[in-house]
């Protein structure tokens, strides 16, 4: 029989037991109030970590008054008021690529309509460069702000904004007289969700998406995976929706996105159902793909839309 443990022995143990089990629990609750504080403030201010709204004058306002020299293809833009179906009061720029000379623009008929859903951060007076490229194709744009951004009333919101992008669709129907067979939906980043969404509602003949992403809580899982999935109670569901969209797809993305993984693209793309044709920029960030693609990105966006709406090259 072994010795019995010395009485000394004994209590030493059981303090360090009992410390340890102090120990325990108090970094048990101390990981508790951390996830209660984070679930905590997660649904008080959900929508401030979504949305990245610039609000007007912030941003290149006066950059819409750009004029290019002569036999140059220029913008002519105007600006545009329409109403949500809530009533909230929305702004946006159509804009018309012209032939400038001799201080005269001359429109270019017959051209197709890109509407273009922007991106999270900023307002449309951000996306001013890209919409210069855009006139060399050329095509027609309607690029407007959300709810809560640049010109535009209200405070950004998953359903206001699906509301916001439907808008933008009636007014160039209603107001511009345009044909619905001569728009293609076009969205960026956040915007490819409300260009997906509308898409589920319209009959439009085509439809881009550049460097978005699957769901609210797939993005969430890749850049805040300490906040619990089931807490987020805004969606943005573009997985559950993409398979029901006929019209042909386009797809764009790069493996070195730093914002929207790549495999979210992908994954997008693989449950689309055809048509639809992927386009993958090498080496472009999230936000430079139509600077690192260059001629590339706007030839073959030109030629999807052109296809898309049966317009003759020019």
């Amino acid at each position: 029989m072994s010795a019995p443990e010395p009485p000394g022995r004994a209590r030493w143990l059981f303090r360090n037991l009992i410390h340890s089990r102090r120990w325990g629990w108090t970094i048990l609750r101390l990981i508790t109030l951390f996830f209660i504080g984070i679930s905590g403030y997660v649904m008080l201010f959900e929508e401030s970590l979504i949305y990245f709204p610039s609000k007007y004058p912030d941003g290149n306002w006066d950059a819409a008054s750009y004029v290019a020299g002569d036999n140059e293809i220029s913008m002519m833009i105007d600006d545009c008021w329409f109403n949500a179906s809530d009533g909230t009061k929305l702004h946006g720029w159509f804009c018309r690529p012209t032939h400038y000379r001799n201080t005269e623009h001359t429109p270019i008929p017959d051209l197709p309509v890109v509407l273009w859903c922007h991106g999270n951060a900023g307002n449309i007076a951000g996306r001013y460069d890209k919409i210069l490229l855009f006139a060399q194709m050329p095509v027609n744009i309607l690029v407007f702000d959300y709810r809560g951004y640049g010109k535009s009333d209200g405070n950004p919101s998953e359903v206001g904004m699906y509301s916001d992008t439907l808008a933008a669709w009636d007014y160039l129907i209603r107001e511009k007289r345009i044909s619905a067979d001569k728009i293609v939906i076009y969205g960026v980043s956040l915007g490819g969700v409300f260009a997906i969404d509308l898409a589920t509602k319209v009959e439009a003949p085509g439809l881009i998406v550049e460097s978005t992403f699957t769901s609210v809580r797939d993005m969430a899982a890749a850049t805040m995976p300490y906040i619990p999935r089931f807490l987020i109670k805004t969606k943005m569901d573009s997985l559950g929706k993409i398979s029901g969209i006929r019209a042909p797809k386009y797809f764009i993305h790069s493996e070195f996105d730093e914002v929207v993984p790549y495999r979210l693209g992908r994954k997008l793309f693989d449950a689309a159902a055809e048509p639809k044709e992927f386009y993958d920029i090498p080496r472009a960030g999230h936000n430079d793909t139509y600077l690192v693609g260059g001629r590339e990105y706007l030839d073959r966006i030109k030629r999807f839309v052109y296809e898309c709406t049966g317009t003759p090259e020019l």
